[in-house]
């Protein structure tokens, strides 16, 4: 790597070599430093530009104010002068040479050294999280009497009141954010058009006032309009039928006030573009490339049906939430609906079209190889751009911090590592030849904080996988909670570590919905499953002998901490005592998350109810059902699910529910596992 550039990267965060899973030092390649750069908007092409922009990095004053000042509640910082803090609400406090500790929290506006920055004062920490239990939910999987082929809001709102009623503290979701509308509907809650919005295929269709408000006989077409439920979930079948009961249902519905919502207004008008030209704005006729142009105004003004029809669904969307958090708080659950934030976003999707001056265009976000991924990772979404974050006062991040906190109780951040950090693949470039770009953690973290605090959310990052240690300190510090996955809680030797060593900030889950449920990791359906979709790196026999040695291991360990049942002697004195079924190895799993001391438990209806199908084939996109498995049970059959009661009998025992949350201990340090040996899971598929 040239000196000159190696420099100039290091000054605009641009990492030119990283350390493997492996621990290994790993040199980036000059070209895919001087892409990332390109990214930028630093040109290193040639020697001569190099030192123009590495001059031009080193002229900045190191001792002006940044462009965004984030500063925690309580610390005080130096100014280069006197200046004068113009608050949120209006006031303003003048400063001199100093901004003072006893700062409100929010977002304030300071004027100092002849100029005026963002100004954000953060919590130092949010409150502890309660110790609780929750199910862990992919809605979509849902189905009930009244759904539309798939889970919808109404089986949400049911599900956590009944949930709340039995016990559970919390419901995990998967991401509920924005697809295009056009066919074919992406089925991906990862990829999603716009992490700002939600997807109005969760709508339930009867559950809304124009529904009420219309005639029998177009209530009539609009139910006879309802798919049946099949063993895969349609999504294109499902929103074909909805969009059209929803388009019989608008003229009975109330108008929605476009202007109060700026935003808003934008979204729906690309939903009416989207129909016309296809999910990919990138796509698109040139003149529609900017939200602002004139092109896109006169569009906005033709097709004003389909826009107030867009804005609508997200205003019922909305509704349908606030019903879904009215029944965790009615419920009485301690946290209550903790919602799914993406890492990234289709390029060519909504916010990619709305926020294109803050994302660095071109970019892929990724992974570099790994054990499970040795070819690294192409996630194919898009990647903010941190100078321009900070440029404009990460206003973006914020408001879409708080359009998906308005109605959570908490917010799980996938892969948290990513606020410190992302893996960037420049075009051209394959997987493995991308690189790490900084972000400023401090602001990031802080601004997420904030968010969480005003809107009253948990946070949990999913910080799986080899992550620095700046990240487990950064959330632990903060009250945010890690993610333990009993899969990866293993010591150096590979064997499974007791619960009770297991972090005490963490969520505690068995598996996620990129690895093998519990049923299916016992009977080996991770292994039967990869061999036929040719996704093995090794012969199949050395797999299937690694998966019979994880399940002795595990029932190993389950065995040493007395969770599972003795042995029953066999009838005869040569026949050899009988092992636990899987049924009761699944319980026993259950027994040792209620046994750790982590905060937060987690459980996967797929691992009570018996699928050995994962959600989600990392690795694959059409060769395997991907985020369309339904549960093998309705809710009503959830709730009468014997299997189901012995495990909420289980958990409820183990951690019942705090009789007042706000009275939570405070945190101890907990003996961590090192990051590296909790890590290891493989990503998901875009």
């Amino acid at each position: 790597m040239n000196r000159r550039l190696a420099a100039l990267a290091n000054a605009h965060g641009v990492s030119t070599w990283y350390e493997d899973w492996r621990h290994r030092r790993v040199e980036v390649a000059p070209e895919t430093v001087v892409g990332v750069l390109g990214l930028l908007g630093v040109d290193a092409t040639s020697p001569s530009a190099i030192a123009d922009a590495l001059a031009a990095a080193r002229a900045v004053d190191r001792s002006a104010l940044p462009e965004t000042v984030v500063l925690a509640q309580g610390r005080s910082r130096a100014l280069p002068g006197p200046g004068v803090v113009i608050l949120e609400d209006g006031g303003r406090r003048a400063v001199d040479g100093e901004l003072p500790a006893d700062l409100p929290l929010g977002w304030h506006r300071l004027a100092c050294a002849d100029r005026e920055v963002t100004l954000v004062v953060v919590p130092r920490r949010l409150p502890v999280p309660p110790s609780s239990w929750g199910w862990m939910l992919q809605l979509y999987a849902l189905t009930s009497e009244r759904s539309w082929g798939m889970g919808d809001l109404g089986d949400l709102a049911e599900f956590t009141g009944w949930a709340g009623d039995t016990g559970a503290g919390l419901v995990l979701l998967n991401p509920l954010h924005a697809v295009g509308p056009a066919h074919p509907v992406a089925t991906s809650p990862y990829s999603p058009a716009s992490r700002r919005f939600v997807n109005p295929l969760y709508l339930r269709v009867s559950d809304t006032a124009a529904y009420r408000a219309a005639d029998p006989a177009t209530r009539a077409v609009v139910d006879a309009l309802r798919p049946d439920r099949g063993p895969l979930i349609d999504y294109d079948e499902v929103w074909a039928a909805k969009r059209r009961a929803l388009e019989l249902l608008h003229p009975y519905a109330q108008p929605v006030d476009l202007a109060a919502d700026p935003a808003l207004t934008s979204f729906a008008t690309w939903c009416a573009l989207a129909e016309r030209h296809g999910n990919d704005w990138r796509a698109w006729p040139a003149d529609l490339h900017h939200p602002d142009g004139p092109a896109v105004a006169e569009q906005r003004r033709r097709l004003a049906d389909r826009v107030a029809f867009h804005a609508w669904l997200q205003h019922l969307c909305d509704e349908q939430l606030d019903a879904v958090t009215a029944a965790a708080r009615s419920a009485g659950m301690p946290v209550g609906v903790v919602h799914d934030l993406a890492v990234g976003i289709d390029p060519g999707g909504a916010d990619g079209w709305q926020l294109a001056d803050v994302l660095a265009q071109g970019v892929r976000v990724g992974a570099p190889p790994d054990d499970f991924n040795q070819l690294g990772q192409d996630w194919g979404l898009a990647a903010w751009r941190p100078d321009r974050l900070a440029a404009t006062g990460y206003a973006a991040y914020r408001d879409m911090l708080r359009r998906v906190l308005r109605h959570a109780g908490g917010l799980r951040v996938d892969h948290v590592a990513g606020l410190w950090r992302l893996w960037w693949v420049p075009p051209g470039g394959g997987a493995a030849e991308g690189t790490y770009v900084r972000y400023d953690a401090e602001a990031m973290l802080g601004i997420l904080a904030l968010e969480a605090h005003r809107a009253g959310a948990v946070v949990v990052g999913e910080d799986l996988g080899t992550v620095q240690p700046a990240v487990t300190r950064g959330l632990r510090g903060r009250n945010m909670l890690g993610s333990t996955v009993l899969w990866f809680a293993r010591d150096e030797a590979g064997d499974f570590v007791p619960p009770a060593r297991w972090p005490r900030n963490a969520l505690a889950t068995i598996s996620t919905h990129d690895l093998p449920t519990a049923p299916g990791f016992l009977t080996g359906e991770h292994v039967r499953v990869r061999d036929e979709l040719k996704l093995l790196g090794t012969d199949v026999a050395v797999e299937r002998a690694r998966a019979a040695a994880d399940r002795d291991r595990l029932l190993t360990m389950l065995a040493a901490e007395n969770l599972l049942p003795e042995p029953t002697p066999g009838s005869g004195s040569a026949e050899p005592a009988k092992t636990p079924d899987d049924g009761e190895v699944v319980v026993a799993m259950h027994a040792a998350l209620a046994a750790s001391p982590t905060r937060l438990v987690g459980v996967s209806l797929y691992d009570v109810l018996g699928e050995v199908r994962q959600p989600n084939m990392p690795g694959t996109v059409d060769e395997y059902p991907n985020w369309r498995l339904p549960l093998p049970a309705s809710v009503a059959q959830i709730r009468a699910d014997p299997r189901v009661t012995r495990i909420l009998d289980l958990l409820n025992a183990a951690r019942p529910r705090p009789a007042d949350p706000g009275t939570a201990e405070a945190v101890t340090p907990p003996g961590q596992l090192s990051q590296s040996k909790r890590a290891g899971s493989p990503r998901k598929s875009a």
